[in-house]
Protein backbone atom coordinates (compact mmCIF):
# COMPACT_ATOMS: atom_id res chain seq x y z
CA UNK A 1 0.00 0.00 0.00
CA UNK A 2 1.30 3.75 -0.74
CA UNK A 3 1.87 5.62 2.33
CA UNK A 4 1.03 8.80 2.22
CA UNK A 5 3.26 11.55 3.57
CA UNK A 6 2.30 13.84 6.60
CA UNK A 7 1.26 17.18 5.14
CA UNK A 8 4.22 19.77 5.07
CA UNK A 9 2.45 22.16 7.66
CA UNK A 10 1.14 19.55 10.12
CA UNK A 11 4.89 17.72 10.26
CA UNK A 12 6.53 21.84 10.16
CA UNK A 13 3.74 22.39 13.35
CA UNK A 14 5.15 19.44 15.14
CA UNK A 15 8.56 19.71 14.39
CA UNK A 16 8.67 23.61 15.88
CA UNK A 17 6.68 22.50 19.24
CA UNK A 18 9.29 19.95 19.29
CA UNK A 19 12.13 22.38 18.99
CA UNK A 20 10.58 25.07 21.51
CA UNK A 21 10.08 22.75 24.27
CA UNK A 22 13.38 21.55 23.75
CA UNK A 23 15.06 24.77 24.08
CA UNK A 24 12.73 25.30 27.15
CA UNK A 25 14.47 22.79 28.96
CA UNK A 26 17.74 23.85 28.63
CA UNK A 27 17.29 27.03 29.04
CA UNK A 28 15.66 26.45 32.54
CA UNK A 29 18.16 23.65 33.04
CA UNK A 30 20.86 25.80 32.43
CA UNK A 31 22.38 24.54 29.21
CA UNK A 32 21.88 27.63 27.89
CA UNK A 33 22.19 31.31 29.55
CA UNK A 34 19.20 33.16 29.34
CA UNK A 35 21.24 36.09 28.27
CA UNK A 36 21.94 34.36 25.19
CA UNK A 37 18.32 32.69 24.80
CA UNK A 38 15.50 33.15 27.41
CA UNK A 39 12.82 30.07 27.78
CA UNK A 40 10.74 30.57 25.26
CA UNK A 41 7.63 30.67 27.53
CA UNK A 42 9.38 34.27 29.02
CA UNK A 43 9.67 35.49 24.98
CA UNK A 44 5.85 34.63 24.74
CA UNK A 45 5.20 36.69 28.33
CA UNK A 46 6.99 39.58 27.42
CA UNK A 47 5.45 40.03 23.57
CA UNK A 48 1.58 39.96 25.51
CA UNK A 49 4.41 42.78 27.85
CA UNK A 50 4.68 44.48 24.60
CA UNK A 51 1.43 44.48 22.88
CA UNK A 52 0.15 46.24 26.11
CA UNK A 53 2.94 48.48 26.91
CA UNK A 54 4.26 49.20 23.71
CA UNK A 55 2.62 49.99 19.93
CA UNK A 56 3.86 46.82 19.11
CA UNK A 57 0.74 46.34 16.66
CA UNK A 58 0.98 49.22 14.51
CA UNK A 59 4.96 48.37 14.14
CA UNK A 60 4.00 45.08 13.21
CA UNK A 61 1.81 46.35 10.47
CA UNK A 62 3.60 49.72 9.11
CA UNK A 63 6.77 47.04 8.73
CA UNK A 64 4.52 44.85 6.80
CA UNK A 65 2.73 47.52 5.00
CA UNK A 66 6.08 49.14 4.10
CA UNK A 67 7.85 45.65 3.16
CA UNK A 68 4.71 44.40 0.74
CA UNK A 69 4.07 47.68 -0.76
CA UNK A 70 7.86 47.97 -1.63
CA UNK A 71 7.49 43.97 -3.02
CA UNK A 72 4.88 44.99 -5.31
CA UNK A 73 5.81 47.89 -6.48
CA UNK A 74 9.28 46.07 -7.33
CA UNK A 75 7.43 43.35 -9.29
CA UNK A 76 5.63 46.07 -11.04
CA UNK A 77 9.15 47.98 -12.40
CA UNK A 78 10.89 44.71 -12.34
CA UNK A 79 9.18 42.89 -14.56
CA UNK A 80 8.93 45.82 -17.10
CA UNK A 81 12.21 46.06 -16.90
CA UNK A 82 12.83 42.80 -17.36
CA UNK A 83 11.19 42.53 -20.68
CA UNK A 84 12.38 45.45 -21.99
CA UNK A 85 15.76 43.86 -21.77
CA UNK A 86 14.79 40.63 -22.97
CA UNK A 87 13.19 43.04 -25.73
CA UNK A 88 16.30 44.38 -27.03
CA UNK A 89 18.56 42.14 -26.52
CA UNK A 90 21.82 44.45 -27.22
CA UNK A 91 20.66 46.09 -23.60
CA UNK A 92 20.37 42.95 -21.48
CA UNK A 93 23.97 41.89 -22.88
CA UNK A 94 25.24 44.95 -22.01
CA UNK A 95 23.76 45.50 -18.45
CA UNK A 96 23.29 42.16 -17.12
CA UNK A 97 26.52 41.76 -15.24
CA UNK A 98 25.76 45.15 -13.98
CA UNK A 99 22.91 44.61 -12.60
CA UNK A 100 24.17 41.68 -10.82
CA UNK A 101 27.26 43.68 -9.31
CA UNK A 102 24.70 46.08 -8.15
CA UNK A 103 22.33 43.26 -6.92
CA UNK A 104 25.29 42.31 -4.50
CA UNK A 105 26.05 45.59 -3.18
CA UNK A 106 24.49 46.97 0.27
CA UNK A 107 22.04 49.06 -1.04
CA UNK A 108 21.33 50.02 2.83
CA UNK A 109 24.20 52.02 2.91
CA UNK A 110 22.54 54.35 0.38
CA UNK A 111 20.66 55.68 3.41
CA UNK A 112 22.30 58.93 3.48
CA UNK A 113 21.64 59.74 -0.08
CA UNK A 114 18.11 58.71 0.01
CA UNK A 115 17.70 61.32 3.16
CA UNK A 116 18.74 63.77 1.92
CA UNK A 117 16.47 62.92 -1.47
CA UNK A 118 13.06 62.29 0.83
CA UNK A 119 13.34 63.09 4.93
CA UNK A 120 14.14 61.01 7.14
CA UNK A 121 10.27 59.16 7.53
CA UNK A 122 8.54 56.00 5.83
CA UNK A 123 9.18 57.55 2.45
CA UNK A 124 13.01 56.63 2.43
CA UNK A 125 12.43 52.93 3.96
CA UNK A 126 9.78 52.37 1.32
CA UNK A 127 12.05 53.56 -1.57
CA UNK A 128 15.07 51.21 0.07
CA UNK A 129 12.90 48.35 0.20
CA UNK A 130 12.08 49.21 -3.18
CA UNK A 131 15.28 49.41 -4.85
CA UNK A 132 16.93 46.53 -2.87
CA UNK A 133 13.98 44.42 -4.09
CA UNK A 134 13.74 45.47 -7.65
CA UNK A 135 17.32 44.65 -8.99
CA UNK A 136 16.29 40.91 -8.34
CA UNK A 137 12.84 41.14 -9.24
CA UNK A 138 14.92 42.38 -12.69
CA UNK A 139 17.40 39.88 -13.13
CA UNK A 140 14.93 36.64 -12.37
CA UNK A 141 12.39 38.55 -15.31
CA UNK A 142 15.27 38.67 -17.75
CA UNK A 143 16.63 35.18 -16.93
CA UNK A 144 12.85 33.49 -17.03
CA UNK A 145 12.25 35.32 -20.63
CA UNK A 146 15.45 34.37 -21.90
CA UNK A 147 14.68 30.77 -20.82
CA UNK A 148 11.28 30.53 -23.00
CA UNK A 149 11.92 28.28 -25.71
CA UNK A 150 12.62 30.39 -28.86
CA UNK A 151 10.37 28.20 -30.84
CA UNK A 152 6.95 29.38 -29.02
CA UNK A 153 7.49 32.68 -29.43
CA UNK A 154 7.96 32.02 -33.16
CA UNK A 155 4.71 30.62 -33.04
CA UNK A 156 3.14 33.04 -31.63
CA UNK A 157 4.39 35.35 -34.19
CA UNK A 158 2.90 33.71 -37.23
CA UNK A 159 -0.29 33.82 -35.80
CA UNK A 160 0.21 37.59 -35.78
CA UNK A 161 0.20 38.28 -32.18
CA UNK A 162 1.53 41.50 -31.09
CA UNK A 163 4.48 41.83 -28.47
CA UNK A 164 1.95 42.47 -26.14
CA UNK A 165 -0.02 39.60 -26.56
CA UNK A 166 3.39 37.48 -27.29
CA UNK A 167 4.83 38.96 -23.19
CA UNK A 168 0.77 37.97 -22.10
CA UNK A 169 0.04 34.77 -23.90
CA UNK A 170 3.64 32.83 -23.77
CA UNK A 171 6.20 34.81 -22.15
CA UNK A 172 4.51 35.42 -18.65
CA UNK A 173 3.07 32.00 -18.48
CA UNK A 174 6.24 30.20 -19.63
CA UNK A 175 8.29 32.08 -16.99
CA UNK A 176 5.75 32.13 -14.01
CA UNK A 177 7.95 29.66 -11.51
CA UNK A 178 11.08 31.79 -12.02
CA UNK A 179 9.13 35.41 -12.22
CA UNK A 180 7.92 33.94 -8.92
CA UNK A 181 11.58 33.03 -7.44
CA UNK A 182 11.92 36.60 -8.36
CA UNK A 183 8.98 37.95 -6.39
CA UNK A 184 10.05 36.14 -3.24
CA UNK A 185 13.50 37.22 -3.54
CA UNK A 186 12.36 40.79 -4.08
CA UNK A 187 10.03 40.41 -0.81
CA UNK A 188 13.69 38.94 1.07
CA UNK A 189 15.46 41.91 0.31
CA UNK A 190 12.81 44.42 0.50
CA UNK A 191 11.96 43.15 3.88
CA UNK A 192 16.11 43.03 5.03
CA UNK A 193 16.33 46.76 3.92
CA UNK A 194 13.21 47.81 5.60
CA UNK A 195 13.71 46.09 8.91
CA UNK A 196 17.66 46.80 9.06
CA UNK A 197 16.97 50.81 8.71
CA UNK A 198 14.64 51.06 11.08
CA UNK A 199 17.13 49.28 13.33
CA UNK A 200 19.65 51.43 12.32
CA UNK A 201 17.74 55.21 12.29
CA UNK A 202 15.33 54.77 14.86
CA UNK A 203 12.42 55.15 11.85
CA UNK A 204 9.76 53.08 13.66
CA UNK A 205 8.81 49.46 12.89
CA UNK A 206 9.42 46.20 14.25
CA UNK A 207 13.14 47.33 13.48
CA UNK A 208 12.75 49.80 15.92
CA UNK A 209 11.11 48.25 18.41
CA UNK A 210 14.33 45.38 18.51
CA UNK A 211 16.69 48.04 19.04
CA UNK A 212 14.63 49.55 21.79
CA UNK A 213 14.42 46.39 23.57
CA UNK A 214 17.89 45.49 22.87
CA UNK A 215 19.19 48.77 24.62
CA UNK A 216 17.25 48.14 27.56
CA UNK A 217 18.71 44.93 27.96
CA UNK A 218 15.66 43.31 28.24
CA UNK A 219 16.47 40.31 26.01
CA UNK A 220 13.07 38.32 26.26
CA UNK A 221 11.05 41.26 24.94
CA UNK A 222 13.77 41.91 22.13
CA UNK A 223 13.60 37.86 21.03
CA UNK A 224 9.90 38.79 20.93
CA UNK A 225 9.86 41.33 18.35
CA UNK A 226 12.52 38.80 16.67
CA UNK A 227 9.57 36.62 16.41
CA UNK A 228 7.25 38.99 14.81
CA UNK A 229 9.57 39.88 12.49
CA UNK A 230 9.66 36.18 11.60
CA UNK A 231 5.63 36.50 11.77
CA UNK A 232 6.48 38.57 9.00
CA UNK A 233 8.35 36.96 7.01
CA UNK A 234 6.34 33.88 6.86
CA UNK A 235 2.96 35.97 5.99
CA UNK A 236 4.82 37.15 2.93
CA UNK A 237 6.15 33.82 1.82
CA UNK A 238 2.34 32.05 1.97
CA UNK A 239 0.92 35.46 0.82
CA UNK A 240 3.46 34.41 -2.76
CA UNK A 241 2.52 30.88 -2.66
CA UNK A 242 -1.10 31.19 -2.66
CA UNK A 243 -0.66 34.08 -5.59
CA UNK A 244 1.37 31.43 -7.33
CA UNK A 245 -1.08 29.10 -7.02
CA UNK A 246 -4.10 31.28 -8.38
CA UNK A 247 -1.98 32.28 -11.25
CA UNK A 248 -0.75 28.86 -12.17
CA UNK A 249 -5.04 27.71 -11.95
CA UNK A 250 -5.81 30.22 -13.76
CA UNK A 251 -3.63 28.83 -16.65
CA UNK A 252 -5.21 25.20 -16.21
CA UNK A 253 -1.58 24.11 -14.29
CA UNK A 254 -2.40 22.22 -11.12
CA UNK A 255 0.14 23.36 -8.58
CA UNK A 256 2.07 26.59 -8.07
CA UNK A 257 4.80 24.99 -10.59
CA UNK A 258 2.44 24.58 -13.34
CA UNK A 259 2.74 20.39 -13.08
CA UNK A 260 -0.24 19.59 -15.16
Amino acid sequence: MRAWPAPAPASGLAALIVFLAALEWAARSGWISPFLTPPPSEIAAAGWRMAAEEPLAAAFFTTLLLALGATAAAAAVGIVAGWLLYRFRAFGAAYESWLAALFSAPLILLYPLFLVLFGRGLLTLFMIGFLSGMIPMLLKTYEGFTSVRQVLVDVARSFNLSERGILAKVLLPAALPTLFTGLRLAFIYATINVIGLEYLANLGGLGYQVGKMYDRFDIPAMYAAVSFVLLLSAIGFYAAERLEWALAGAGGAHGPRGRR
